[in-house]
C-alpha cells in the first residue's frame, strides 16, 4: 500500500485540529483533536546566528507489553474486529511511515516495556519483539522494568538485536554484556538534540535483574546527565526519555533545570482530550527556574502513537507545540507485511491457547485493581485459597500481578496468560499477626512499615480476610482492620498465620514484606486458576467489601 499519495480528506480547526487520514481501501488513520500554542511573545524565537526556532516532530510509544497484534479493549486477543479492537504494530507502522515524510525533522522514540503481556513474550521471549520493532525505524529505546523480567543476560541478547540505540543513565551493572548495548543519552548531531533515559528505580523489586544490577536515583542523575550535556556543549536541546510513570514525571519536572519536554511511560496514563483522560497532552509544569516543561506519555499496549510538534528557542526551550496521540483502531491502516508476519508467529501456540477452560457471567475488570477490591482480584485469590485448601489460612495477591481483564463469557487459556503472564508459583509463608498488620499498613500507606521503601502495588484477598483502611490518613496510621476468618489481627498480634501468595512476592516484590526464604514453590497461578475455574462453574463476579474504605 503506498500511503504518501492516499491522503482524502484533512479537517483543519483554528486553535486545535483533528485530522481523518481516509486510504483507498477505506482504512483510516485518526488524529484525535490537538492542543496548540504559541509562546513567541514570551521567547526568544531566534537563536545565536539569527535563525528561526528549530521545529522537530517526536513520535513516541510505551507500554507496548508484547502486543504485536490488535487486541480487544480488555488487552485479549482480537478474535471479531466488529466488537472493537485496538493497536498492533502494523497499524502504527502504516501510520508512521505516513506521517514521517512529511515532516523535516522527527524522532520515533520507543519508551519501554515491550515485554511481558501476551504469549509474543511468553512464547518466544524477546525475538519477535525485537524482529518487529526493528521494522519500525525507532531512533531510540529506553529500558522499561519489564525488560529485566528474565533477567540481565535474556535481556543482553534482545538489546544485541535491535537497529537503534538503548539509553538509560541510571543503570549500573556488573554484567558486562547487559552494559555493552546500553548508553546513558544519545546525540543527534542532525538536529543539536539530545535523548536522556532514565528507568524506575523499583525495578528491583518489581522484576528480575541481577544482584548486581542497580538503579540510581532519576533525578539526581537526569539533572547531573543535563549539567554534562550542557557544560561540553554537545547538545542545545535535551529531552528526557522516561520510564518511570506520569506522577514521577511531573515530580522530575518540578526539581530540575535545563530540562523542557520529557516523554515517559510505566505509569500506563491516558493523556489528551478525549474520555477516560487524565490529564492534558501535554501536561505543563514548572522547573525549578519557573519554566515550563512539557510532558507526554502516550497511554499503553500501542493504542495510541503519541506526536508532538514542538519548536525550540536558542536556548533549547519550547516556544511553539501542536499535538495529540493518535489512535489506533479497526479503521486504521496496517502494514500488511507486518501483519502478515505477525499473524504467522501466533500460529504454534494459537489451537492450544484458544481452549475453553471456564466462563465468567460478567466482566472480570483488571482496570481497577490497583484503586481497590477487583473481581478478577478476588477471583484469582479464591483460587488460590481453594487450591491450598486446609494448608493454608488465606491467600494474598497483588495487584500489579493482573495485566488484563477477562470479557463476560467463555474464558479461554490465550485470556488466562494474557491476564497472568508472568509465570509466578504459589507459595506458603508463615507471618504473625503483627507482621500481617505491618504489611497491610504499608500496602495502604505505600510506605513499607518493615524498611521504609515504596510499596510498588495495591494488594488482592481471599474472601476469608477483610480489609479496610481510611487513605485520608497519615502515612503509618491508616489500617483500620484486618481480620482472618473472623479473627481480628493486631499490631501485637503473636498467632502465626500460613499464607499462600506468589513467589514474585516471597522474594520481597513490591515491597509487602521483607524478603523470605526457605520456601517450596508450587503451581504456576494460571495452572491453579484454570484448576479452579473447570470445577467453579460460571464466576458471578460480584465484589463483596472484603477491601474497603472508610
Amino acid at each position: 500500500m503506498k500511503l504518501a499519495s492516499l491522503l482524502l480528506s484533512v479537517v483543519l480547526l483554528t486553535s486545535t485540529y483533528a485530522a481523518v487520514v481516509v486510504l483507498e481501501d477505506g482504512l483510516e488513520i485518526h488524529t484525535l483533536q490537538s492542543e496548540s500554542r504559541d509562546y513567541n511573545d514570551d521567547y526568544d524565537d531566534e537563536d545565536d546566528h539569527g535563525n528561526k526556532t528549530f521545529d522537530i516532530t517526536l513520535f513516541h510509544v510505551n507500554d507496548v507489553h508484547a502486543h504485536l497484534d490488535h487486541f480487544r479493549s480488555s488487552g485479549t486477543n482480537c478474535t471479531d474486529p466488529t466488537l472493537g479492537c485496538y493497536g498492533g504494530y502494523a497499524s502504527i507502522k502504516a501510520t508512521i511511515d505516513y506521517l514521517r515524510p512529511q515532516k523535516e525533522n522527527s524522532l520515533f522514540l520507543n519508551i519501554g516495556d515491550e515485554f511481558q503481556g501476551t504469549l509474543y513474550f511468553s512464547y518466544y521471549g524477546g525475538e519477535k519483539i525485537a524482529e518487529t520493532i526493528n521494522q519500525l525505524g525507532f531512533d531510540a529505546f529506553v529500558l522499561g522494568n519489564h525488560e529485566f523480567d528474565r533477567g540481565d543476560d535474556h535481556l543482553a541478547q534482545f538489546l544485541k538485536n535491535l537497529t537503534f540505540p538503548t539509553v538509560c543513565a541510571n543503570i549500573q551493572s556488573n554484567n558486562t554484556d547487559l552494559m555493552e548495548h546500553i548508553q546513558p543519552f544519545r546525540v543527534f548531531e542532525e538536529y543539536d538534540l539530545a535523548v536522556i533515559g532514565v528507568t524506575t528505580e523499583t525495578t528491583p523489586g518489581i522484576s528480575s535483574p541481577g544482584p548486581g544490577t542497580k538503579f540510581l536515583n532519576s533525578t539526581e542523575t537526569m539533572q547531573e546527565t543535563i549539567d554534562f550535556i550542557r557544560k561540553e556543549k554537545l547538545a542545545k536541546r535535551i529531552v528526557a526519555m522516561t520510564h518511570i510513570g506520569y506522577e514521577e514525571d511531573k515530580k522530575l519536572a518540578q526539581n530540575t533545570k535545563g530540562l523542557y519536554l520529557i516523554i515517559g511511560g510505566h505509569s500506563h496514563t491516558p493523556l489528551g482530550n478525549f474520555t477516560g483522560a487524565q490529564g492534558p497532552y501535554p501536561t505543563i509544569e514548572k522547573n525549578l527556574d519557573g519554566e515550563e516543561v512539557f510532558v507526554v506519555t502516550a497511554y499503553r499496549w500501542g493504542e495510541y502513537l503519541g506526536a508532538l510538534d514542538v519548536s525550540f528557542d536558542k536556548k533549547g526551550r519550547i516556544v511553539k507545540y501542536t499535538g495529540a496521540p493518535i489512535h489506533m483502531i479497526n479503521t486504521t491502516a496496517v502494514d500488511a507485511k507486518l501483519e502478515a508476519q505477525i499473524r504467522e508467529w501466533a500460529i504454534p501456540f494459537i489451537e492450544y491457547s484458544r481452549q475453553v477452560v471456564g466462563k465468567t457471567n460478567v466482566l472480570l475488570d483488571q482496570s481497577i485493581c490497583q484503586q481497590g477490591e477487583c473481581n478478577i482480584g478476588d477471583a484469582v485469590s479464591d483460587a488460590v485459597l481453594w487450591y491450598r485448601g486446609t494448608n493454608t489460612d488465606a491467600a494474598i495477591t497483588n495487584s500489579g500481578g493482573y495485566r488484563a481483564s477477562i470479557d463476560a463469557g467463555d474464558i479461554t487459556l490465550e485470556q488466562v496468560l494474557t491476564t497472568m503472564p508472568f509465570g509466578n508459583a504459589v507459595v506458603d509463608l508463615t507471618f504473625t499477626g503483627g507482621d500481617l498488620w505491618k504489611s497491610f499498613e504499608g500496602i495502604a500507606s505505600k510506605v513499607s512499615q518493615f524498611n521504609g521503601r515504596i510499596v510498588t502495588s495495591f494488594v488482592q484477598v481471599s474472601k476469608n480476610i477483610k480489609f479496610k483502611y481510611n487513605p485520608a490518613a497519615a502515612v503509618g496510621s491508616r489500617l483500620i482492620e484486618l481480620s482472618i476468618n473472623g479473627k481480628p489481627l493486631s499490631a501485637s498480634d503473636t498467632t502465626t498465620y500460613k499464607i499462600s501468595t506468589w513467589d514474585f512476592l516471597a522474594n520481597g516484590g513490591d515491597n509487602f514484606w521483607p524478603k523470605q526464604t526457605g520456601f517450596v514453590t508450587l503451581d504456576t497461578q494460571d495452572d491453579v486458576f484454570v484448576a479452579y475455574l473447570k470445577q467453579s462453574g460460571p464466576l458471578a463476579g460480584q465484589l463483596d467489601g472484603r477491601i474497603s474504605t472508610v
